[in-house]
């Protein structure tokens, strides 16, 4: 393992109250696979799949596996590059 055990998670914060039934949807957001996970690409991600909050899963990460249908998971390489988009 890396040792990088850190997770970027981004949640709304000056965005209008999303309902607590919001269900993420990755079928939008395919697009993003290629593209630099930076914040502003990720929050896009986020608001587009109707997630109420996102996460990027870097290489080797220790993660937690519980299945949350209000999230989004954006998977990157070591380059940073989105190389899988799910809910999760």
């Amino acid at each position: 393992m890396s040792g990088n055990t850190a997770t970027t998670t981004i949640s709304p914060s000056s965005q209008p109250a999303t309902p607590s039934g919001a269900v993420c949807n990755a079928a939008p957001v395919q697009s993003m696979v290629g593209r630099v996970a930076s914040a502003s690409v990720v929050e896009d991600a986020r608001q587009k799949s109707g997630a109420l909050m996102a996460r990027v899963l870097r290489p080797d990460q220790v993660v937690t596996m519980e299945f949350n249908a209000q999230r989004l998971n954006l998977s990157v390489d070591a380059a940073g590059k989105v190389i899988r988009v799910n809910c999760g």
